[in-house]
């Protein structure tokens, strides 16, 4: 899939991306974004098994965790760092609107996987994306993005079934143009 730079996805519940520009980089090319996100708002806890990612808080406060540690924060003017394979969340800890660069290097599919996720988000009341969206997200691109917190029954029985079943119903012709997931 092509996407005309810059490109903002909405979440409908407090997140909105804009990425920015995709630069060559010694290991990949590399995203570089902007993230706002009202009070309270962030992604859960999730994994990039292939993508280090990073954020300078451009406004507000940033608030983020890793499994196992307490929560710590960062500033205006401060950066926060996580490497791949490290299970991390992060969400706007202040008051006012959360403003941050960022980056996610290498790109790999990371505008179809966030574009799909947060499109699937808008159109639901709870802000969880709908079962056949995540299905295929997290079933397809499994090797390269993982969320925490979903009990190991639903990701290895339901969601490879709720996929199967969105396969049969044709619930994908619209992802056709999809990124290869990487092995």
């Amino acid at each position: 899939m092509k996407y005309t730079l810059p490109f903002t996805i909405n979440s409908g519940h407090g997140e909105q991306i804009t990425f920015r520009e995709i630069v060559p980089g010694e290991n990949g090319d590399k995203v570089l974004l902007e993230g706002r996100c009202t009070p309270g708002r962030g992604p859960v806890m999730h994994v990039h098994y292939m993508q280090d990612e990073g954020f300078r808080v451009v406004q507000g406060k940033l608030g983020y965790e890793m499994p196992g540690k307490p929560p710590q924060y960062a500033n205006e003017g401060q950066s926060v760092e996580f490497r791949r394979n490290t299970p991390h969340r992060f969400w706007n800890a202040g008051e006012n609107e959360l403003v941050i660069d960022g980056w996610v290097q290498p790109a790999n599919s990371i505008l179809f996987f966030l574009t799909t996720l947060y499109e699937a988000s808008s159109k639901s009341k709870t802000g969880r994306p709908a079962p056949f969206e995540s299905a295929y997200l997290l079933v397809r691109y499994k090797k390269e993005y993982d969320i925490y917190g979903v009990p190991a029954f639903v990701k290895k029985v339901i969601m490879p079934i709720t996929y199967s079943l969105g396969v049969l119903l044709g619930k994908y012709k619209k992802f056709r143009d999809a990124p290869a997931p990487l092995s």
